[in-house]
């Protein structure tokens, strides 16, 4: 008995220091898909499930603009298109693509259309929601910030601004800690 406790707290130990970057998704439109460790492990993420069509959209201008401000010390916005609430993503990742770019400037990586919530739900998604004691997505656009360990350090609803203090705040503070080596 005493061996199997101890084995359940190394597992769930060794579970918990795992990155949430584990995994392959293709970029939007794309044919290979990306190891998102191997990309972009060692940086500072904003992960975002994104919706084209709902009225938050606007939200894309602002992360933007954190990816085009942060980027050159490491931290990238990650994009995952999801038409989970109300349908409000375009089927098809070309349209879901030309409608970034040429409606809202967007240049940070954007991903293959997911699944967010439910049984469902992408295996990324699924850790980020662990990662950040049990946080799914309510709505389109909730946000998880990612430390350059890979694991969740916060993550903030829908109707947070990308640009408000707390998140730049907590960008800034994840960018000062070193790489993991």
């Amino acid at each position: 008995m005493c061996c199997l406790f101890l084995l359940m707290v190394v597992g769930a130990c060794a579970q918990a220091s795992e990155s949430v970057l584990e995994h392959r998704y293709r970029p939007l439109a794309g044919r290979e898909p990306v190891d998102l460790q191997a990309t972009y492990g060692g940086q500072v993420l904003l992960v975002v499930n994104t919706a084209s069509k709902c009225g938050l959209a606007p939200q894309f201008e602002a992360l933007e603009r954190l990816h085009a401000r942060y980027g050159p010390q490491g931290f990238s916005v990650l994009g995952f298109p999801s038409g989970d609430f109300k349908e409000q993503e375009f089927e098809d990742e070309a349209q879901i693509q030309e409608f970034c770019t040429l409606t809202y400037g967007v240049r940070f990586p954007m991903f293959e259309r997911v699944h967010v919530i439910g049984e469902r739900a992408t295996p990324l998604f699924r850790d980020l929601a662990a990662g950040s004691g049990g946080s799914v997505p309510q709505w389109n656009f909730h946000k998880y910030l990612v430390g350059r360990d890979g694991r969740v350090l916060a993550d903030w609803g829908s109707r947070t601004d990308p640009e408000d203090p707390a998140i730049v705040d907590a960008i800034e503070r994840a960018l000062a800690q070193p790489a993991p080596r």
